[in-house]
């Protein structure tokens, strides 16, 4: 089951032939070790051995190995012994074991590893032995996690297998990191949420499709919870967008049954909501987002529509209701639509099925097409920030990676790529003063990233959400909360 240094098993003729390097192909599905030796990989990329599920063993000793990439161990859920040695290798990524659910043996010993990611260990609930001999590790506070996983083991890997510091000695002052942890599970499904602040008091509207009502979470300053005490019945509701307007709280609330509606309550908490306007007067057929924003004094709501024949259209706010003030381009089964600032100025990002993004600018009191976002056909909502002056957008992708881009004077541009197969929320928010980017998952942990200078991401740990369709910050005197609605679980909230 080994091939020779130098072989390209990519030929079911053939399992070797001369010349080239990279993963095998072509192998038998049902081989069950496998021993990569004196290979030149350059990386390891997502699902490198998916073709081979049946591994038990895997050996890459003796060659060179550049990088593992995220989920490069993808589909090896029968993989016991993982031997990865002598191979220089200095970069893992914080996600390349995910999926090695029966792992019993790892091997990273004599490579070139400075640092490891942190929670790189965290899904390998049956690893009974790691060995990191020979590598020279910078022991600074970016590796103190993984003293504390060594902690956690019932059976702590031997101190001979467990490495030496190269520089410097762990110091016992490092600065804790923010994190999110678990605060409250709240037992009901939320496909969005949207926050806001009324007389001082922050809450969240979550809409609720299958229970069929907009749920409006506010704190409970007795119990120290959240609660759901407001709820407003409606069909099938997509988008619940709160609407704080002088001292009354409207909620657009979007929803694929019986017309979209804006419905009001007058008082503090605890009063009832009213029925306010009918929204769209039935032109809506099949609202998908909610957004609003302030321009030149008024206020505006615009509301993406993703029917085949449907068109998105902008409201403004008027003699105390919304009225039709502009539509887009109309039969494009609109997704997503972000208000922002270009260059000083007013604009729009509509996300389509149908389409590329389309980016408008505010033009004589309205939108007018600007230019498109090339290279990305495939989004499905666009989310905005800004960082030292730049305006970045984060796209979440139908199908490809999700991808940071940057507005330089005319058009958006790519900076960063990010793996995102199963994400349909790309979200970045502030938390306690902190700048995150947080990537929703439907079949692995969703992750969280640091916002780093020139609005770079950077991993900061792994939250276990579960189908997330938003992330949303709330703050509650001095605590600080991530409410992360799910499609199919619990509603989850985290603390800071």
């Amino acid at each position: 089951g080994a091939c020779p240094g130098g072989c390209d098993c990519d030929r079911d003729s053939a399992w070797c032939r001369e010349g080239g390097g990279g993963v095998p192909r072509g192998l038998p599905p049902r081989l069950a070790t496998l021993s990569l030796i004196r290979w030149d990989i350059e990386a390891l990329p997502e699902g490198s051995f998916r073709h081979l599920p049946a591994l038990t063993l895997l050996l890459v000793t003796s060659g060179r190995l550049g990088s593992i990439g995220d989920g490069a161990f993808a589909g090896l859920g029968a993989l016991e012994y993982l031997f990865i040695e002598d191979t220089e290798l200095g970069a893992i990524a914080p996600t390349a074991l995910r999926g090695l659910r029966g792992l019993l043996f790892l091997s990273l010993a004599n490579n070139r590893l400075e640092s490891l990611p942190r929670g790189l260990f965290q899904d390998l609930g049956t690893l009974t032995q790691l060995d990191l001999r020979g590598n020279p590790f910078h022991c600074d506070c970016h590796l103190r996690w993984l003293l504390r996983w060594l902690g956690t083991r019932p059976s702590p890997t031997p101190p001979e297998s467990g490495g030496r510091c190269h520089v410097p000695t762990l110091s016992p002052h490092c600065p804790l990191s923010p994190e999110l942890r678990p605060f409250q599970s709240l037992p009901f499904s939320s496909l969005g949420a949207e926050s806001f602040t009324l007389g001082g008091h922050p809450g969240v509207a979550l809409a609720q499709p299958v229970a069929g009502a907009c749920a409006l979470l506010e704190w409970d300053q007795l119990g120290g919870r959240f609660r759901a005490p407001a709820v407003i019945n409606s069909s099938s509701p997509v988008a619940c967008h709160p609407l704080p307007v002088g001292d009354t709280l409207l909620v657009v609330v979007a929803q694929l049954g019986g017309g979209s509606w804006v419905w009001r309550r007058s008082g503090g908490p605890g009063s009832a909501f009213v029925r306010h306007q009918a929204l769209g007067s039935g032109h809506l057929r099949r609202p998908h987002a909610v957004a609003a924003a302030r321009l030149g004094g008024h206020l505006y709501l615009g509301v993406a529509d993703s029917s085949k024949g449907g068109t998105s259209t902008v409201f403004r706010w008027a003699s105390g209701g919304f009225y039709p003030h502009q539509t887009l381009r109309p039969w494009q089964r609109d997704t997503h639509l972000e208000f922002l600032e270009l260059g000083g100025r007013p604009a729009l990002v509509v996300c389509s099925a149908a389409r590329r993004p389309l980016v408008y600018r505010w033009s004589g009191g309205s939108f007018t097409p600007h230019t498109d976002i090339p290279h990305v056909p495939d989004v499905y909502a666009a989310k905005h920030f800004r960082v030292r002056g730049s305006v970045f957008l984060c796209l979440t992708r139908f199908l490809g990676d999700a991808k940071v881009m940057r507005w330089e004077g005319s058009m958006f541009r790519e900076v960063q790529q990010v793996p995102a197969r199963g994400s349909l929320v790309f979200q970045p928010l502030v938390l306690a003063g902190h700048r995150y980017v947080l990537l929703g998952n439907d079949f692995a942990p969703s992750r969280v990233f640091r916002l780093g200078a020139n609005g770079r991401l950077e991993p900061a740990q792994d939250l276990p959400a579960p189908t997330p369709r938003a992330f949303v910050p709330i703050t509650v005197g001095h605590r600080h909360f991530l409410v992360a609605s799910s499609f199919k679980g619990a509603t989850q909230i985290y603390t800071h």
